[in-house]
């Protein structure tokens, strides 16, 4: 070829590249044309025709202009690098890799084909390969944000969530604002089971930006889950003041009121909403609900009975309803009443758990167990009904069978915290399996550590394995988050018992009986204890 014709080739390459720049691509397709036939072997120019089909959307015929250039030039990196992503954009990941590979080869100084290949070997599952190729990019380049950050991100699709932690902790050195990395962070603290950690991540993150409205309602399910209900209502509120005041937020409020027990508050929000929208029958569902857990069951009773019979609130208030009437000392037509819900909606799980409850509330615990048991086929591999069904047989002093029961909710939800807790306490009430009821005990806790009670499960792990200073401890937790519970102060008594801290045992039995004073065994102990030397 001519020197002059070349010379005209890239003289025509430079005004396409201003059309194009322009956004003009049809102009820009035509001029390159016309510099492929002055210079038709140059790979340069199919690979800027290349570059422009793809910018128009053609990308089957830029992929059949980068292989052209490939074959005139096999030591040209971009078109490698180009066809490699132009594939795993148009969901070819495992066509593109042989490109990308070979774009690494060609330069393995350029991190840009090292985070394509490993983008598209991921969305492969092929995670050996990504994690060789982004720790071959840290090597070469230590600052690289995006190679640590995919790293990260490599490692938490293979669950190997510590190890994920660590890199997203090094994108966050390199920049402490990049915001994605502190999610991905924070996800796998999640699934680390860490969640304060995971809490006070999206805590910074909210605080620096009231408008990141998912990250706000992520933090605040979280410390819903975790318990920390003035802390998610202390957020809500916050949302709310900021303009997020829409009704499943104002829900959120006032559900958090009642199981705070700030009564008053939580009537306040619902009949707020409803004379918003009287129609609203979940609200109006609440609103009893509260007023029945304030003890006023005739107002209660009187908002249930406002909603419609075919409300789908209806459902969740008869079980309600059933039980005001037990109160009220008519539970023939209590019982009669879920009967008749259940003959008229068969397929309700609730229904027959409220009426085994019912059953159970009026001493016919029997009769409560035939009947959850008789809707294991209407419901197979329904957690909630094994669990209930746990439960009737623990009461029932079938505690193998309890066991079973629980190990299948388990196997359905692995991550149940009742059920850990409750399989952890049984085993330790049986004394028995101690090493698995610590575990099955601790991940219950992981789940829910501000649960008092599931602490107190863990302290009587710890007192039945003769650990007597880490039961002391977390009874002493569980004590302080529940005080009102007789079960609790007489575990945390027999703990000071057993490290012969009788004073403090004395004083727990004592707050243990006035709760609950007709339990003999507490009076027995107390009697006991008067019997011990020692300063009391």
């Amino acid at each position: 070829m001519a020197y002059g014709s070349q010379s005209r080739a890239l003289y025509l390459y430079s005004r396409a590249r201003l059309a194009a720049y322009d956004g003009d691509f049809p102009t820009a397709l035509s001029i390159l044309r016309d510099a492929l036939e002055l210079d038709p072997t140059s790979a340069f120019l199919n690979n800027a025709v290349a570059e422009v089909k793809l910018k128009i959307g053609q990308a089957q015929e830029a992929l059949e202009y980068f292989d052209k250039a490939i074959k005139l030039d096999p030591s040209y990196r971009d078109p490698y690098l180009l066809a490699g992503t132009t594939l795993s954009s148009i969901g070819k990941d495992r066509e593109a890799l042989d490109y990308l590979r070979k774009a690494v080869q060609l330069n393995p100084s350029r991190e840009d084909a090292y985070l394509h290949l490993a983008l598209a070997l991921s969305r492969l599952n092929e995670y050996e390969e990504t994690v060789t190729t982004l720790k071959s990019l840290i090597k070469i380049n230590p600052d690289t944000l995006l190679g640590y950050y995919y790293l990260g991100r490599a490692y938490s699709q293979m669950k190997l969530y510590r190890e994920a932690v660590g890199y997203f902790q090094k994108a966050l050195e390199l920049r402490p604002e990049f915001e994605q990395a502190a999610l991905d962070m924070a996800a796998s603290y999640e699934a680390l089971g860490d969640y304060s950690k995971a809490i006070d991540i999206y805590k910074n993150l909210v605080d620096d930006d009231d408008s990141k409205i998912p990250v706000l309602q992520r933090l605040i399910q979280l410390l819903i889950q975790q318990r920390r209900f003035e802390d998610a209502l202390e957020l809500l509120k916050r949302a709310a003041d900021t303009g997020l005041s829409g009704p499943e937020t104002m829900r959120k409020i006032g559900l958090l009121h009642l199981e705070l027990e700030q009564y008053d508050d939580a009537i306040k929000v619902f009949n707020d909403m409803l004379e918003k929208d009287s129609s609203a029958d979940q609200i109006r569902f609440y609103l009893g609900m509260t007023y029945e857990e304030k003890g006023d069951i005739d107002r209660a009773y009187a908002e249930y009975a406002k909603i419609p019979h075919d409300s789908p609130a209806y459902l969740d208030a008869i079980g309600h309803i059933a039980f005001i009437l037990k109160e009220k000392g008519k539970t023939d037509q209590a019982v009669e009443m879920l009967k008749d819900a259940i003959d008229a909606n068969p397929g309700q799980l609730d229904l027959y758990l409220n009426l085994s409850t019912l059953y159970e509330s009026l001493g016919r615990t029997d009769e409560a167990l035939a009947l959850v048991l008789g809707a294991e086929k209407e419901f197979p591999n329904e957690a909630r009904l094994y669990f209930r069904i746990g439960v009737l047989y623990d009461k029932l002093g079938k505690r193998h069978e309890s066991i079973e029961q629980m190990k299948k909710v388990l196997a359905i939800n692995p991550k149940d915290a009742q059920a850990l807790n409750f399989l952890g306490y049984t085993y330790a009430e049986m004394d028995i399996n101690l090493d698995q009821a610590l575990e099955y005990v601790k991940q219950a806790v992981a789940i829910r550590p501000n649960d008092g009670f599931f602490l107190d499960s863990l302290g009587w792990v710890y007192y039945k394995m003769k650990r007597y200073n880490e039961a002391v401890k977390c009874l002493e937790d569980a004590n302080r988050l529940v005080e009102e519970d007789s079960t609790i102060a007489e575990h945390l008594g027999d703990a000071y018992y057993a490290k012969r801290d009788y004073r403090k045992a004395l004083k727990l039995y004592k707050r243990a009986l006035k709760i609950e004073p007709d339990r003999k065994e507490l009076a027995d102990k107390l009697r006991k204890l008067k019997g011990e030397p020692g300063d009391r």
